[in-house]
């Protein structure tokens, strides 16, 4: 990322985290992580130091160890201070229909674990100077624990996605094109921080496009809605999840928003890299 420390996270502990998460995102069970470095020559000791705790932390957060490494070091102007790689292996559980991209039918429930563009607008907002009353945070977070907690009182859950890159919008557009559905959210009901909301609006970007680090995208049939929303708001990273529409019939592969003024608007896939160096 750029810069590879902002508010709320830094590039070590959103490695652990991306890994964490993709593995969780497929109903796994993470076991294990192995990362390697490139460190640009002249890299700071204490920035080094710094990243790599962050990284040890959030692993015993996420109850994941971290078996193996490897570093190399570049000449300086080839590695923009520093670049992460992280792996994962997980275990899928046996006998269990799991989560998939094309499983979102007809009458199924979305819900967001919590608000939308932190991680990104964090990041965009230190390299712009933005200041506001109060500091925009990452929301940079492993979420296997929640994962393990929602598949308990909802197993079948049709779609679970992290919205990383292209945000909500590149998420919902991927699930009903798999799914061959129409998908449409509800403007009033998407949670996004105001001060989030107000950087956005100051640098003309769509919160739907932005990306998040500590969120998950949930699709699951109507009947196990209540209890999966139960389970992620006893969960801190869940506390503020909500549903935000329903998987309907028609226009299979689009995306449709109900305004605040009642009419739909399509909501397309992101186009290009809103925000380079993101994760």
């Amino acid at each position: 990322i750029d810069p590879i420390i902002v508010p709320g996270g830094d590039i070590g502990k959103l490695s652990i985290c991306g890994t964490v998460n993709d593995l969780a995102a497929a109903g796994a069970t993470p076991l294990a992580l192995t990362t390697a470095f490139v460190l640009e020559e002249g890299l700071d000791i204490a920035t080094l130091e710094r990243i790599v705790a962050s990284m040890a932390a959030t692993a015993r957060h996420a109850g994941v160890p971290i078996v193996a490494g490897d570093t190399k070091v570049v000449p300086r102007g080839s590695a923009d201070k520093l670049f992460i790689t992280t792996t994962g292996i997980g275990v899928l559980p046996t006998g269990v229909s799991l989560p998939a991209p094309d499983r979102a039918s007809v009458g199924d429930v979305v819900i967001v674990s919590g608000t939308l563009a932190d991680h990104g607008m964090a990041i965009m907002t230190v390299r712009e100077g933005l200041a506001f009353t109060s500091e925009i945070h990452s929301d940079c977070a492993p979420l296997a624990g929640l994962v393990a907690a929602l598949l308990d009182v909802a197993p079948n859950v049709h779609c679970l996605r992290d919205p990383t890159r292209g945000g909500l919008a590149a998420v919902l557009n991927e699930l009903a094109t798999q799914s061959g559905v129409c998908i449409e959210i509800d403007d009033a009901s998407i949670p996004v921080h105001p001060d989030v909301r107000v950087a956005c609006e100051l640098l003309g970007i769509d919160p739907l496009h932005v990306a998040n680090e500590g969120k998950m995208v949930i699709i699951v049939p109507a009947e196990e809605a209540d209890a999966a929303l139960a389970a992620l708001h006893a969960h801190p990273f869940g506390k503020d999840a909500v549903r935000i529409g329903r998987v309907q019939e028609g226009h299979a592969g689009r995306v449709h928003l109900r305004t605040l003024l009642g009419s739909l608007r399509i909501i397309d896939t992101p186009a290009g890299d809103l925000l380079p160096r993101i994760c």
